[in-house]
Formats: structure tokens, sequence, C-alpha cells
């Protein structure tokens, strides 16, 4: 059989450099978010908090491409450690909200630094980093 035009050579798949990537990336991570106490996945949703203060698990979901399934221990974790509260919506029982504490806010002010730290880490032209994310994203929605 001739290599080259073999479909399940690994050199040939998009989905192995997306996935490599993405774990030595979190792996960069890692220094940066165990001076927070943060797995990478608290991280993200500590961001979406950051920037929005309180929403549903359903609307963090939806912006982290989790499930509740992922989401559930994690903000349980989350919410023991003091960062967030978790409580019903008043207006619809079926709905929880997650909210951002003091002491999570507080967080944001220590993780500040860690984008720039990260962009030191990646080797990229910014033409070349823009470009990338552009890619990212057009691939994740066509994956919605």
């Amino acid at each position: 059989m001739e290599t080259k035009k073999d479909p399940l050579r690994l050199k040939v798949q998009l989905c192995f450099p997306l996935y490599a990537c993405a774990r030595e990336t979190i792996k960069l991570y890692k220094p940066y978010l165990d001076e927070l106490d943060l797995t990478y996945t608290q991280y993200i949703a500590m961001m979406v908090l950051w920037e929005k203060k309180a929403v549903t698990v359903k609307e963090m979901g939806a912006m982290l491409h989790l499930d509740s399934g992922t989401l559930t221990p994690l903000l349980k974790k989350m919410e023991a450690k003091g960062l967030l509260i978790r409580r019903r919506s008043t207006e619809d029982e079926r709905s929880l909200i997650v909210s951002l504490t003091e002491e999570g806010e507080a967080l944001r002010e220590r993780a500040v630094d860690i984008p720039a730290k990260m962009s030191q880490c990646v080797n990229l032209e910014p033409e070349e980093a823009r470009e990338l994310y552009r890619l990212l994203y057009k691939l994740l929605q066509q994956a919605e």
C-alpha cells in the first residue's frame, strides 16, 4: 500500500495537530495556573465570570463548549474554594445561576498577567496569531 495516500496516516490528520497543540498549550499554562490553584478548565470558567459576573450554567457551557456533566463537578469544586456561588433562578427553578464571589473577583488581579506571559510562549508573528485565531473560531462555528 502506498503510504502517501493512506487516509489513516497520523501526518495527514488535521485533528491530531489540533489535539496535540491544545495539550501542549495547556501544559504551558500549568505553572501560572498552579499559582492560582486552578486547572485550565477552571481558569476559562473564571474568565467567563470575570467578564459576565453571573451566568447560567447553560450559558457558560455554550461559551466554553462544555456540557453540564463536565461543568457541574467543576463548578462544585470552585464553589468549595469560595470563587463562585451556584443558586437556582427565582424565575426558572430549572436554571442554575453561577455568580462570582468577592474572592473570585480578587483572583482576577492575580491572573491578569497570564495572557501576556502566554503570548511570550507562542512564537508566532502577530499576523500569524490573528490568522490562527480566525481559523480556529471558524472551525468551532462549523462544529456547532
